[in-house]
């Protein structure tokens, strides 16, 4: 099978090696194979929704990539978007120091970027089936999902299966769900389709509006929103407004009140600009231990 090449060059800190054992450990994507040298996924490319094998290992400042069939400049644009390869991180060494508690993750796992779900459409399907259920389960369904109507994809000699488009998921019998959580499906399924839910839509928006926007979507609420925004467009610099389990980290973290309001949050958030993102990323991943190997 043809094999077409590219590589991506990371401006700022970046250690591949960090994004695997982020896979290894983080629960929703711990089924992923690794071999702890590189990263093979199938997804359908936001581009055009067709399915794609990509192979991701490290290069010298970056990473090689190897895809499935050719890789024009939208879909190299998504493997970068990612891996957070799309964003200048030259800067956020200096939101550690600005602030000593995100500093010290920084130093815990140092060149961890966020990964990022394949596309915006997977990360709100995600959000819909992991609600009322633990990540470890959903991760479950979702995969049977991808089985029952997703297509089989060869990548380096073993088959990967990738989570179906939105227009066929909006044709599919029962997917196994709630009846409510398969409506709110195809209504995000159409919403895929008319532009919306998009990376390059929701990037082109100012965060806040952005978030608005996605709340507007069929089961999507603000958490929903902002692992959207943040895991699946890739925005950056986007802060969540209603996160319980973040928020529950960073009380801890900043010593805040239990009953400390949204906006004492936000102010926290404020020091990490314009990476607020990523350093949220950094404390999620410690409140599920994965910074402890690193």
């Amino acid at each position: 099978m043809t094999r077409h090449g590219f590589t991506l060059t990371a401006q700022g800190p970046f250690d591949f090696g960090a994004t695997l054992r982020f896979v290894e450990d983080w629960p929703a994507t711990s089924g992923l194979p690794s071999d702890g040298h590189a990263l093979r996924f199938a997804y359908c490319a936001e581009s055009d929704w067709l399915p794609l094998g990509v192979t991701v290992t490290a290069a010298p400042d970056g990473v090689a990539v190897a895809t499935t069939r050719a890789a024009g400049p939208p879909i190299r644009g998504e493997v970068a978007r990612i891996l957070s390869l799309d964003v200048d991180g030259s800067g956020f060494a200096a939101a550690g120091e600005a602030d000593p508690v995100l500093g010290d993750l920084q130093r815990k796992s140092p060149g961890l970027r966020p990964l990022g779900f394949w596309s915006p459409w997977e990360a709100a399907c995600w959000a819909v089936i992991v609600q009322r259920s633990s990540m470890l389960i959903a991760a479950r369904l979702k995969q049977r999902i991808a089985e029952r109507y997703g297509a089989k994809v060869v990548v380096d000699g073993a088959t990967y299966t990738a989570f179906p488009p939105p227009m066929t998921l909006l044709q599919a019998g029962g997917l196994g769900l709630p009846a409510q959580k398969e409506e709110w499906l195809r209504g995000l399924a159409r919403a895929a389709l008319d532009g919306v839910l998009t990376s390059e839509h929701l990037r082109a928006l100012d965060p806040q509006e952005a978030l608005a926007e996605l709340r507007a979507l069929p089961g999507v609420g603000p958490f929903s929103a902002g692992l959207i925004l943040i895991r699946g467009a890739g925005a950056p610099d986007a802060f969540p407004g209603d996160e319980p389990r973040l928020f529950a980290i960073l009380r801890e973290a900043y010593g805040l009140p239990e009953d400390a309001p949204p906006a004492a949050y936000r102010k926290a958030a404020e020091a990490w600009r314009p990476y607020r993102s990523w350093a949220s990323f950094l404390f999620r991943a410690s409140g599920y231990g994965v910074l402890e190997r690193s």
